[in-house]
């Protein structure tokens, strides 16, 4: 593979910028998840992530900073200083799902679903076209643009 050929690397941080990471641009996968952990890790309606295998991505600045929450297979990384999510370890530890507001970068993907949307927030509406599962992708859908 020649260097024109490799996919780019994206960089992202938190919000105080004490923890910096790269990911290549390579996702396999974007989505925007609607469960209640996500909206409450996120404070957010939804979680737009990323996901890519763990090995995409690197730690750059700021090890010390992290705050893990979780088990070692599945656990989301904070920085323990400002309390973003920065990502979140998942699939057995074998995938990361890179929180999409935190890249400096922008990723060549974007979300293609909306997933755990029979756990939506209520007062939250989805007004854009993509699918809308139940739960995980290939489930049941609850609509589809």
């Amino acid at each position: 593979m020649t260097s024109s050929s490799r996919p780019r690397s994206l960089s992202g941080r938190c919000f105080c910028g004490a923890v910096s990471y790269s990911v290549t641009d390579a996702f396999d996968y974007a989505m925007n998840c609607h469960c209640s952990q996500c909206r409450r890790t996120t404070g957010a309606a939804f979680k737009p992530f990323a996901g890519i295998a763990r090995r995409g991505l690197d730690v750059t600045q700021g090890v010390d900073a992290l705050l893990r929450y979780g088990s070692d297979e599945a656990h989301d990384v904070h920085c323990g200083r400002c309390g973003s999510l920065l990502y979140s370890v998942v699939r057995k530890g074998a995938f990361v799902h890179v929180t999409l507001g935190t890249l400096t970068d922008a990723p060549s993907i974007r979300p293609t679903a909306h997933i755990f949307v029979a756990s939506k927030a209520p007062w939250f509406e989805i007004t854009d076209a993509l699918p809308q599962y139940a739960e995980f992708p290939g489930g049941p859908l609850i609509a589809s643009g």
